[in-house]
């Protein structure tokens, strides 16, 4: 099993979960199979975290862009949405877990969206693990809503157009409540972000495997935070010396088996 430290954790994880229909199309299978097996990764992923102590882990659920699919497989993906909704609300309630929905959800259907809602609310308060579940998100889109909002603060005057900098800007995000993310694990193959949380991702660390997401288990995962482990991120700076010898530091001391 590969060795994690659990005094290093990225505070945000962020999952790009693909390769779902592929995974079912090399077994013969409907895509809607591959994303029924996709959501059981979901799980393991969700709860292995949360033993782990990460602070929030997004979930790239559903784009923007999914809506363009076959409606048959859409629907397929909302029938699985809200059967996920149900049935791990118990365990999340139980576990302290906060859901926080991001993207256009008005744009999901009323028996998703209603139950999504109902999580929110009731989970609001809890103190454990931050859930995003990014559905009917983009990250370009997430960045003009924003803007949009911004806009009409000014002409309202509510706002001096001239204050509008990087950090008023990033608190309009709905995403930026979970913090930057430190580490963007991608699966399926393709090495690219998909329009996800792009302002987040600006100093994010990116893990990208072959590894299909129905295949995405607890190994894969301590992998991708071992790599993320052993990264100097340097934020555009120079890093000393006496920080190269605190990471040679770390680097020696044994690392923590994290069996969860």
């Amino acid at each position: 099993m590969t060795l994690i430290r659990l005094d290093t954790l990225p505070r945000h994880l962020a999952v790009i979960m693909d390769g779902n229909g592929r995974w079912a199309h090399q077994k013969g299978l409907p895509r809607t199979a591959g994303h029924r097996e996709g959501s059981e990764s979901v799980r393991r992923t969700v709860r292995t975290c949360r033993k782990l102590g990460v602070e929030t882990l997004t979930l790239f659920a559903f784009s923007e862009q999914n809506w363009e699919r076959p409606v048959f497989e859409v629907r397929a993906l909302m029938d699985l949405f809200r059967e996920f909704l149900i049935k791990e609300r118990a365990e999340v309630l139980r576990t302290g877990i906060r859901v926080r929905s991001l993207g256009r959800v008005q744009r999901l259907p009323i028996y998703v969206r209603a139950l999504l809602e109902q999580l929110e609310s009731e989970t609001a308060h809890l103190g454990g693990m931050r859930l995003q579940l990014a559905m009917s998100y983009g990250g370009q889109e997430e960045i003009a809503d924003a803007a949009r909002r911004l806009a009409e603060k000014a002409k309202n005057g509510e706002i001096d157009p001239a204050s509008i900098d990087e950090k008023s800007l990033g608190a309009e995000l709905p995403s930026s409540e979970g913090g930057p993310v430190d580490l963007l694990i991608r699966t399926g193959g393709e090495y690219r972000i998909s329009n996800f949380l792009l302002w987040g991702c600006a100093y994010a660390e990116f893990y990208f495997t072959r590894t299909l997401w129905p295949d995405f288990g607890e190994e894969e995962l301590f992998r991708a935070i071992n790599s993320y482990q052993k990264r100097n991120r340097r934020y555009g700076r120079v890093v000393t010396e006496e920080e190269h010898s605190e990471e040679r530091k770390l680097a020696q001391s044994s690392a923590t088996p994290a069996h969860v």
